[in-house]
C-alpha cells in the first residue's frame, strides 16, 4: 500500500458519501430551505449572526479540526495503518458526519439552543443537567488540552508564536470591515488572506523566542499557557462577529493551504508503507506502553472520525449562524468529511516510516511527527524546502488549535450558563446569586479556572487519552439524544441507535480502564475518568426510562 492510493480513494469515498448517504439524512431529517432559521429570526449581533456559507464553512471547520484529526491518527499508527485508516473511513461517514449533521440540524430547529436543552425536550430536566455537566467538564478538558499543545508549539517554534498573536489582531479589523462596513467578503478575502501568509513570513523574520529571558522551558511554557488563557477569557465574552468568526474564517485558508500542500506531496512521492498494517490485538506505543486495539484506537482516533465535541460545536455557535437551513449539509457533514481526509494525511505522514524511525520522530511529539511527514512529501514532491515546509505546516496546525481553544472556551461558558436556567415552561424567575453565577464573564472565569488547574496538573500525554475518551462518550450520548428525537418522531432510529451502542460501549469500557491506569500516580486525571463516567451512566439510566415511556406513548 502506499499513500497516494489511500488518500485519492478515501477523497473519492468521501465525496460519494456526501451526495449518497449525506442527501439521504437531509431528507430523512427534513432539511426546510423555506423555513427560517434562529440567526435571522433571533439576531442579536452577539451570537446570533446570520452568517454567509463560506464564512460558516470556515468557522465550523476551523473550530471542529483543531490538532484533532491529526494527533489522534498519529498517536494511534502503532496498532498499524490498516484498523486506523478503517475506523477513519467508516467511522467519518457513517458516525461522526451523521452526529455532527444531525446534531446542527436538531439546534437550528430548536432556536439554536444546545444539545443540551434538546435532552430536556427528550428525557427531562435531571438528563439536561447531567448532560450540561458532562459537557461543561468535557469542555474544560478541551481547553487544557489545547492550551498545553498551543503553548509547546509556541515553545518550540517562536515564529508560529509571532504570527498566531499578528492573527489575533488581524481578525477585529476583517470583521469590523465586512459586517460593520459592508465590505463584501471576496473584497476582504483579497486583502487580508494575502497578509495573512504575510504575517507567515513576518513570524520567521520576527519570532517571539522567549528564551533569551526565560531560562527553563517549562517556565516559558507556563507563561504562554496564561497568555493563551486571558485570550480565550476575553474571546469568550465579546461579540462573535469581533473575533471568533473572521479569525476562524481567515484560518481555514491555512488548513486548506495546508491540506493542499500535503495532498500534492503524497500523490507525487506516493510513499509506500513501511508500518506494519496490523499490529496485533495488543500493541506496544513508543514510549514501551502496552495498549489494547479495543477500545483504545477508537478513543485516540477521535476528532478523525467521530467526537462530541463537534456536536457542542454545531449546537453551540455554528447553529447560531446558520442562514438557511440548505447550509447544514455542506456545514455539518462535508466538514466532518474534509476532517476524516485530513485525518488520513496525518496517519500517511508517519506510515512511511519503519517501527524503528516512528519512535524516533515521536520523540518531538505527535505534531511535529506529522510536520516533518508532510514537510518531506512537499520536499521530495515538488521541491519545497523542508524546513520551510515544516515551519509552515506547524503554524497551520497551532493556528486550528488555537481557534479550538478559543470556541471550546466560548461553549464551556455556553454549558455553564445553561446550567443556571429555570425548568423549561417554568416560568420561575432566576435569583439574584443563579443570576451571578450565570453572568458570562463568570461563566468563562470559572471555566477558564477549571482548565488552568487541570493544565498545571499534568503534561498534554497524560491528559490527551482521557480527553479522548470523554469527547467519543459525548458523541454517544449525543447519539443517544439523536436516537429519541428519531423514535419519537416514528423515523429509522437505528441510524443513531446502532453507532451509539457501538460508542457507549467503547468509550465507558476506555474511561474504566484509564481511570484504573491513572488511580496510583495521575489522580486527578482518575477522579476525572471516574466522574465522567458516572455522569454518562446517570444519563443512560435516564434515558432509557424515557425510551421505556415513549414505547407506553407517554411524554418524558
Amino acid at each position: 500500500m502506499n499513500g497516494a492510493v489511500l488518500v485519492v480513494g478515501g477523497i473519492v469515498y468521501f465525496v460519494a458519501a456526501y451526495f449518497l448517504y449525506g442527501r439521504y439524512l437531509a431528507r430523512h431529517f427534513g432539511v426546510d430551505p423555506e423555513r427560517p432559521t434562529p440567526a435571522n429570526a433571533q439576531a442579536d449581533g452577539v451570537d446570533y449572526v446570520p452568517a454567509k456559507p463560506p464564512v460558516l464553512f470556515g468557522h465550523h471547520f476551523a473550530s471542529i479540526a483543531g490538532a484533532g484529526p491529526i494527533v489522534g491518527p498519529v498517536m494511534a499508527a502503532h496498532f498499524g495503518w490498516l484498523p486506523a485508516a478503517l475506523w477513519i473511513l467508516l467511522g467519518s461517514v457513517f458516525i461522526g458526519a451523521f452526529h455532527d449533521f444531525a446534531a446542527l440540524f436538531l439546534s437550528v430547529r430548536d432556536q439554536g439552543r444546545s444539545i443540551g436543552h434538546v435532552i430536556e425536550n427528550l428525557i427531562g430536566y435531571a438528563g439536561r443537567q447531567v448532560f450540561l455537566i458532562f459537557s461543561w467538564a468535557a469542555l474544560v478538558l478541551v481547553v487544557a488540552i489545547f492550551g498545553i499543545l498551543v503553548a509547546k508549539t509556541f515553545v518550540a517554534t517562536p515564529a508560529v508564536a509571532t504570527a498566531s498573536l499578528l492573527f489575533i489582531a488581524m481578525a477585529p479589523v476583517f470583521g469590523w470591515l465586512v459586517y460593520r462596513k459592508n465590505l463584501s467578503i471576496l473584497t476582504g478575502s483579497l486583502i487580508f488572506v494575502p497578509l495573512l501568509f504575510f504575517f507567515v513570513w513576518l513570524g520567521t523574520v520576527f519570532p517571539c523566542d522567549l528564551s533569551g529571558y526565560v531560562e527553563k522551558p517549562q517556565d516559558i511554557e507556563r507563561i504562554w499557557i496564561c497568555v493563551l488563557l486571558v485570550y480565550v477569557f476575553v474571546a469568550s465574552v465579546i461579540p462573535v462577529w469581533m473575533l471568533l468568526q473572521p479569525r476562524d474564517y481567515l484560518n481555514s485558508y491555512l488548513l486548506y493551504a495546508m491540506m493542499i500542500l500535503g495532498f500534492l506531496g503524497v500523490v507525487l512521492v506516493a510513499p509506500r508503507f513501511e508500518m506494519p498494517a496490523f499490529a496485533g490485538f495488543v500493541a506496544t506505543t513508543p514510549k514501551g506502553e502496552t495498549q489494547w486495539l479495543f477500545p483504545l484506537l477508537f478513543v485516540t482516533i477521535a476528532c478523525g472520525a467521530c467526537s462530541g465535541f463537534h456536536s457542542l460545536v454545531s449546537s453551540g455557535t455554528t447553529a447560531k449562524q446558520v442562514a438557511n437551513e440548505r447550509h447544514i449539509l455542506p456545514i455539518g457533514y462535508g466538514g466532518m468529511l474534509v476532517e476524516g481526509a485530513l485525518a488520513l494525511m496525518a496517519l500517511i505522514s508517519v506510515a512511511y516510516l519503519t517501527p524503528a524511525a516512528f519512535g524516533e520522530t515521536m520523540k518531538g511529539g505527535a505534531v511535529g511527527a506529522f510536520a516533518g511527514g508532510l514537510a518531506t512529501f512537499a520536499e521530495n514532491g515538488f521541491g519545497l524546502p523542508f524546513k520551510i515546509g515544516k515551519t509552515f505546516v506547524a503554524l497551520a496546525i497551532s493556528a486550528f488549535m488555537l481557534t479550538t481553544l478559543d470556541t471550546a472556551t466560548r461553549l464551556a461558558r455556553f454549558a455553564w450558563q445553561e446550567l443556571f436556567l429555570p425548568r423549561a415552561g417554568s416560568g420561575q424567575a432566576p435569583s439574584r446569586p443563579v443570576k451571578i453565577l450565570a453572568n458570562p464573564g463568570v461563566a468563562t472565569l470559572i471555566s477558564v479556572g477549571g482548565a488552568a488547574a487541570l493544565a498545571f496538573s499534568g503534561g498534554g500525554n497524560a491528559i490527551w487519552p482521557v480527553f479522548g475518551a470523554s469527547n467519543q462518550l459525548l458523541a454517544a450520548l449525543t447519539l443517544l439524544a439523536l436516537t429519541l428525537y428519531l423514535l419519537r418522531r416514528k423515523k429509522n432510529f437505528w441510524l443513531a441507535l446502532l453507532p451509539m451502542a457501538f460508542m457507549m460501549t467503547i468509550t465507558v469500557w476506555a474511561l474504566f480502564l484509564l481511570m484504573m491506569a491513572n488511580w496510583a500516580e495521575k489522580r486527578p486525571l482518575a477522579l476525572a475518568s471516574g466522574f465522567l463516567l458516572v455522569m454518562a451512566l446517570i444519563l443512560a439510566v435516564l434515558a432509557a426510562k424515557a425510551v421505556g415511556k415513549a414505547k407506553r406513548g407517554e411524554q418524558a
